[in-house]
């Protein structure tokens, strides 16, 4: 691998001077932008800058205002009153008017793309092709639930069935609390914010502490697409603000991206957690199965590509691989050489790994490798570490149940390769892990994997066969088993989920029905969505 000596720009470079600088000393909720004069805290980049003394400094990219308590609570209360229990302004606009309203949040969006993206580069090291593909994919997101919303949602077919003529709605349910994470600020958090708000939902959005100045250059287009309270952001400590929000009972909507440990901690604070509805993407521990009848070119890039990208900082990675032990050898002969391609360096650079943005992630990821080191394991490449936050992937074989990094979600630059003889330990391995979110398997023998197929179906909401564990195409369903999800993402089934199905009907009969009809085309003068 190609490795730069350390996470370093100079102060005179080119890139430097383009560094973004985000004012977040701003609070936005009622519609409102107002300025913060409360506590803050100094974003740094996992990038140093180097003077032209030839000192070396952090990079500071920001501020984010740290709301207390009394604060966040406001932000809440803002939501409940746009909800007004289904009767504000944002839940009683036709779906249509919504719509609109989200097609010019997302014009405005657009406007602010080449601003994001340097965020996104300087703040969470996405190199600039990646951060370019989750500005765009999540801007085709939107205009892909906007259509489904439009074709799919509507709610002005009156049916009779057994004596009983109906009109089905897809109702909003109430006020959202959306937690993104820090890896994919904009792509996973919109996937939940997004639809909710099309359905007539209002939401509070968390800004997440790292990955989160992008969301600030993003609120003069919610003020000015979206009704007052619709949408409201809380930023700081997620202790200090989150648990009072879910506390207070006033949260219809939970959706959480993060590990299931945090996600049931602040599930119990709601006072009535019964009601509330989820979508939750928790951990995940993706297995790989390399099979003897694999084509082992295909299996190491991929397997490469899927352990890699994005410094294996995806809920969707390849986090462990188990290779049959006739061709072990042979992949990992494959495995490195493909993995030695790969360039290390500044998100600009056209690279494939970059700094790491989460406090002491290289200290951990150390302390995985060097438990499988004192229970038989090898490092076979990789672990190299610049400044704390560069390090390249550690590469561990062979790796089994009795170390940490079998069993623990390592989301990082770790890649631990174990061997098998049989399916048996493959079911064996489903049996104990708490995780069911994706799978891939590599063969070119369809009779010799067809019963592991329709096992790891059981297991898992995703099984890839002969490519990397990936999310997309956005319209396929995005879930999963155990404890790695609750609830289903997809165009579709994010509208579906962000809203209730209720049920207007009366007995099949002419008085009724043209009744039904005429309140359903909007004969009858009425402002609730239809």
């Amino acid at each position: 691998m190609e490795f730069i000596s350390r996470p370093v720009v100079k102060e005179t470079s080119d890139a430097f001077k383009s560094k973004p600088f985000v004012d977040g000393m701003k609070v936005f909720f009622n519609g409102k932008i107002s300025p913060w004069s409360g506590s803050c805290e100094k974003v740094c980049s996992p990038i140093q800058v180097e003077r032209e003394n030839g000192s070396i400094e952090k990079c500071e990219l920001g501020n984010v205002a740290q709301m207390d308590t009394e604060t966040a609570l406001k932000v809440l209360d803002a939501a409940v009153l746009a909800w007004d229990n289904g009767r504000g302004a944002w839940p009683q606009m036709t779906l249509e008017a919504r719509c609109d309203a989200i097609e010019n949040l997302v014009q405005k969006l657009r406007e602010k793309k080449d601003e994001i993206i340097q965020v996104l580069m300087w703040e969470i090291c996405k190199n600039t092709s990646d951060a370019k593909k989750e500005f765009d994919r999540t801007m085709e997101y939107i205009d892909l639930s906007i259509k489904e919303a439009k074709e799919h949602f509507h709610s002005r077919r009156v049916c009779a069935i057994g004596g009983v003529s109906a009109r089905v709605r897809y109702a909003p349910v109430g006020v959202m609390l959306n937690l993104g994470p820090f890896n994919y600020p904009f792509n996973e958090t919109y996937a939940t914010l997004i639809p909710a708000l099309i359905m007539g939902n209002c939401a509070v959005m968390k800004v997440p502490t790292t990955g989160g100045l992008a969301h600030f250059l993003t609120m003069d287009a919610f003020a000015e697409c979206l009704p007052k309270g619709a949408v409201g952001f809380v930023s700081g400590r997620g202790r200090a603000t989150i648990p009072p929000l879910m506390q207070s009972g006033k949260v219809d909507i939970f959706a959480f991206i993060g590990s299931s440990k945090a996600a049931d901690t602040l599930i119990k604070q709601h006072p009535a957690p019964h009601r509330l509805k989820y979508s939750l993407g928790l951990d995940a521990k993706n297995l790989c199965v390399v099979t003897e009848h694999a084509d082992l070119d295909i299996a190491a890039t991929e397997c490469v590509i899927g352990a890699t990208s994005f410094n294996g900082q995806r809920c969707t990675a390849i986090k462990l691989i188990l290779v049959h032990q006739s061709v072990v050898e042979a992949f990992l002969f494959k495995f490195q050489a493909e993995l030695a391609k790969l360039k290390a360096g500044l998100p600009w650079d056209k690279v494939d790994l970059t700094p790491l943005p989460e406090p002491n992630k290289s200290e951990y990821i150390q302390g995985l490798v060097d438990d499988a080191r004192s229970k038989g394991a090898k490092v076979l490449l990789g672990g190299e570490i610049r400044n704390s936050t560069l390090m390249t992937p550690a590469v561990l074989h062979p790796v089994n149940k009795d170390m940490r990094v079998w069993h623990e979600e390592q989301f990082g630059p770790a890649v631990p390769i174990g061997i098998y003889e049989s399916f048996d330990e493959i079911h064996a391995y489903f049996k104990d892990t708490m995780f069911g979110q994706q799978a891939a398997v590599f063969s070119q023998n369809q009779e010799a994997i067809a019963p592991l197929l329709d096992f790891l179906e059981l297991q898992v909401g995703r099984v890839n066969v002969n490519t990397q564990c990936s999310r997309g195409p956005d319209v396929y369903p995005f879930g999963g088993r155990k404890s790695s999800a609750l609830g289903t993402l997809s165009v579709s089934e994010a509208l579906r989920g962000f809203s209730m199905e209720s049920v207007l009907a009366a007995k099949a009969n002419m008085t009724n029905d043209k009744l039904l009809k005429a309140i359903v085309s909007g004969e009858v003068s009425r402002k609730s969505s239809l």
